[in-house]
């Protein structure tokens, strides 16, 4: 809301333009209709465009395709050159790790930074979490009178059969390999947490977690602590000096220079296609 009251407080004193820089895009994950849910993001994004700002910088967006939502030009940023660096300077014998997407939906990230790095990848199949397309939102139709008006149809319409999840299993070998979980945002870790339990089980003997977006809610910093995760590498998108505080295990990697860089290109009106040079499709 203070971003939205600046910005129009900036178009009603006739500013030229407005370029709002928002390193997490907040409800991102709301991207997509649950059941007879509402798309979060596409409200928040004409917020956005009404208020008056007339361009957007933002890092690593839940999906690509929520820039379609914006009325104006929209910058997503890539943390992955920075994600990627890391793994090759501070992890020692990185050459011996394995890429792991926590699920199947996170597979093409983990893919774009195996051939990045060129190393192998593992995909963790089934969870224990029900995904958030299966939770129960409260919005079920009320069932149907006796005395309706619609037409009936001849054998009614068939229900849609129970999903049954898989016992959690990891396809690809792990055993005395450094396993590399990448995500775009760590949240709730527990779905984390029982990943680096089963990937501990497989043989992994060391366990690294890296993300862009580092939230960290509730009690993230005491269920890493307590984990088998060794290491939690996120950027400085968000703030999280008191979950560091709590958790030796979250390292930050500075992406601001980036963000100055976009910042001095769009002002000196350069173009931005050599920000997306070099970097992976996915992330």
């Amino acid at each position: 809301m203070e971003l939205l009251i600046m910005a129009y407080a900036c178009k009603t004193s006739s500013a030229k333009s407005i370029v709002g820089v928002i390193p997490y895009l907040p409800y991102s994950k709301q991207c997509k209709m649950r059941k007879r849910g509402c798309i979060v993001s596409k409200l928040l994004a004409k917020m956005m465009c009404t208020s008056g700002l007339s361009h957007i910088i933002t890092m690593d967006l839940h999906q690509k395709e929520i820039q379609g939502f914006f009325d104006c030009p929209v910058d997503n940023l890539r943390a992955s050159p920075f994600l990627l660096q890391y793994i090759q300077e501070s992890i020692p014998d990185y050459r011996n790790s394995v890429i792991v997407a926590r699920n199947p939906g996170s597979a093409k990230k983990a893919t774009s930074y195996a051939e990045r790095l060129r190393l192998g990848i593992a995909v963790i199949h089934g969870e224990q979490k029900e995904s958030e397309a299966d939770e129960v939102d409260g919005r079920n139709s009320p069932p149907t009178l006796p005395k309706s008006r619609t037409m009936d149809v001849s054998g009614g319409v068939p229900i849609h059969p129970a999903k049954e999840k898989p016992p959690i299993n990891v396809v690809g070998d792990v055993g005395g390999r450094i396993a590399i979980m990448v995500d775009d945002l760590i949240d709730d870790v527990q779905s984390f947490v029982a990943a680096a339990e089963v990937l501990k089980d497989r043989g992994a003997y060391k366990i690294y977690v890296l993300a862009t977006h580092g939230l960290l809610s509730q009690d993230a910093p005491r269920l890493i602590e307590d984990s088998a995760i060794d290491v939690v590498v996120v950027t400085n998108t968000i703030p999280h000096e008191i979950q560091k505080m709590q958790c030796h295990k979250i390292k930050t990697i500075d992406i601001s220079i980036l963000l100055a860089e976009a910042i001095r290109r769009i002002h000196n009106k350069e173009s931005m296609s050599y920000l997306f040079k070099n970097v992976t499709l996915e992330d």
